[in-house]
């Protein structure tokens, strides 16, 4: 099992039953998306992980060792794929899970969350579990390695529930690679909550408030 990553742990209350794992994107940190645990308003404790990516050369930036998931070698983020990295990033998102897991959380109550580089990794490693999730927020993002997903997918993962939102000016990660990933993804039997925003690559109130309501959804199942 991989090594245990950095990562920032809130808990919204006493003896937390279901945990959310939220991945930042390219050249952040952990500390990203800490504010959302305050934005949301949720009906049950939960226990946020906000791990920290591994410092890397990054060939997009010159080489830049910054914090990523997982290399990008051009602008085309779809094109030349660095599979052995998105794979150790799930190995590593997994020894999270198994973390949560040998605390008490059943796996149908752990949620996975991602923007940009961390959503390509969360969706990459749900549909890859023996168990399936509580659910999977992939925000600005693309389904990565998608020619592999017939070979590796567990078909009882289908029960997962997807969220995916995105915005219509982003210049990052494509509009169109997003709704191509969508399309993917409802071919292979997945039921996809689509949400598309007017704007660029980013996160507005508009999707926090969307979120808000999709995870009270799944909250209220599990």
């Amino acid at each position: 099992m991989a090594s245990i990553l950095p990562h920032i742990t809130l808990d919204t209350g006493k003896h937390p039953q279901h945990s959310i794992i939220w991945l930042h994107g390219l050249g952040a940190d952990g500390q990203d998306f800490v504010p959302i645990a305050d934005e949301l308003n949720l009906p049950v404790a939960v226990r946020y992980i906000f791990p920290h990516a591994p410092q890397r050369p990054v060939t997009i930036n010159g080489g830049f060792v910054m914090r990523a998931w997982y290399d990008i070698a051009g602008s085309s983020i779809d094109a030349q794929q660095d599979a052995q990295g998105i794979r150790t990033s799930q190995a590593a998102v997994e020894a999270l899970i198994a973390q949560e897991v040998a605390r008490g959380i059943a796996p149908g109550n752990i949620f996975l969350a991602g923007f940009s580089q961390g959503g390509a990794v969360v969706l990459h490693t749900a549909l890859r579990q023996a168990s399936p999730l509580g659910g999977v927020l992939a925000l600005s993002t693309y389904l990565p390695l998608a020619e592999t997903l017939p070979l590796e997918v567990q078909a009882i993962t289908q029960h997962t529930p997807i969220f995916m939102g995105h915005g219509r000016n982003d210049t990052v990660v494509p509009f169109a690679l997003g709704v191509a990933s969508r399309d993917v993804l409802l071919e292979s039997g997945y039921a996809i909550a689509w949400h598309e925003y007017n704007m660029p690559h980013s996160v507005c109130e508009t999707e926090l408030r969307d979120i808000e309501v999709w995870l009270i959804r799944q909250l209220s199942k599990a």
